[in-house]
């Protein structure tokens, strides 16, 4: 073991988006012909639980030993790991999910590419390595996430890996993936440029209705998904609720908490996507009154939350018309008249407890139909 060579390897994402010209956010290495005593021996920091995975000294940088993997129970956790100084780097680049994250990069600048990354990239295909594809059911979403990110680029899937994603989810194995591991995989999906391409995916190969526990139509549509333009997070969720409540005859606010117990999603996300479904329901109606109007303000903080009431207007401007939309600004552009209300006039009258209350929602609804010149809009 002493006369083999270590060898130290760029892997994965970072040599993937050299060769798309993407900036380089985060740098993987894989070391060939070392132990784990070798790697702390040099200083570097052991954080792998499930296999061999240390941190550079210097650079914090990952490094995770060579390794194979052995199918040896359900779910994307169910595997054994060999690490060993006889693993070869194609070997460790095998089990890999696609071909664009399984080349490698030598310190001399030299190309590995055992599987056929770089043609792959060059025709822009996402094509599974191996036939151990399919022991993994999270590359299902890993697929779909990646078909989103690079559908700027016109990337498609290979026909040959949908039809093993299918396979996946025919199996059942999707339901081994615990609700923190999809939420992870979908809340980055919705963090690239075309989110919606996320979504369609994982409806070709069946593992939406899956994951969601929901059936869905044949056909669907992301329309509020279309153009994220930089949006938070929550906003982006609340889009994609909205288009899924759209093809979801009936659906109202009792999908949101199937979805949030079903996914884990975080409160921010979950509670602008049910303000959003309230302020639906508003605009659905053929005319508010000032009375509607401040009970809906009241009902979702928009007194003490102004910064989450704006995010609402971005939801509300990505997932409905412009005439829709003109309608909502003409509503709530006086909110911020309305907080600035204060208690004040009404506690120097002498007023207490109830009666301040009613006098100051009595003063909104009054601002409120000065500012529109009549009682609903």
């Amino acid at each position: 073991m002493e006369n083999q060579p270590i060898k130290i390897y760029l892997v994965g994402g970072a040599v993937r988006d050299e060769l798309l010209g993407i900036p380089v956010h985060e740098r993987d290495y894989v070391v060939v012909g070392a132990t784990p005593e070798h790697l702390v021996e040099q200083g570097f920091t052991p954080v792998g639980k499930d296999f061999p995975v240390f941190l550079h000294p210097d650079t914090n940088e990952e490094y995770a030993l060579a390794r194979t993997e052995r199918k040896s129970g359900q779910g994307y956790t169910g595997f054994d790991c060999y690490a060993a100084p006889d693993v070869t780097l194609e070997e460790d680049l095998q089990r890999r999910d696609l071909t664009i994250n399984a080349i490698a990069k030598a310190d001399s600048g030299e190309l590995i590419d055992p599987w056929g990354g770089l043609e792959d990239i060059q025709a822009r295909v996402l094509r599974h390595v191996s036939p151990a594809f399919i022991e993994d059911p999270l590359r299902v979403l890993r697929v779909a996430r990646f078909a989103a990110r690079f559908a700027h680029l016109d990337f498609q899937i290979a026909p040959e890996t949908l039809q093993l994603m299918q396979l996946i989810v025919a199996s059942g194995e999707l339901k081994t993936l615990v609700a923190e591991r999809v939420w992870q995989e979908l809340s980055r999906a919705l963090h690239t440029d075309s989110p919606a391409v996320f979504f369609e995916v994982l409806h070709r190969s069946g593992a939406l209705s899956e994951l969601l526990a929901v059936t869905l139509p044949t056909v669907m549509s992301w329309s509020s998904l279309a153009q994220p333009q930089q949006q938070p997070l929550a906003v982006r969720y609340a889009c994609f609720t909205f288009d899924l409540q759209q093809q979801l005859q009936g659906a109202d606010e009792a999908l949101l908490e199937h979805l949030q117990s079903r996914l884990r999603v975080p409160n921010h996300c979950h509670d602008l996507a049910c303000i959003l479904n309230r302020a639906n329901q508003l605009l659905a109606q053929e005319t508010v009154d000032a009375e509607q109007l401040v009970h809906f303000l009241q009902r979702n903080d928009a007194w003490r939350r102004p910064e989450r009431f704006s995010l609402v207007t971005n939801a509300v401007e990505k997932t409905h018309g412009h005439a829709t939309f003109q309608r909502w600004l003409q509503m709530t552009n006086c909110v911020e008249a309305l907080r600035q209300l204060s208690v004040d006039p009404f506690v120097k009258a002498g007023m207490k407890g109830a009666e301040i209350g009613k006098a100051l929602h009595q003063a909104r609804l009054e601002l409120l139909e000065r500012h529109w010149g009549q009682r609903s809009i």
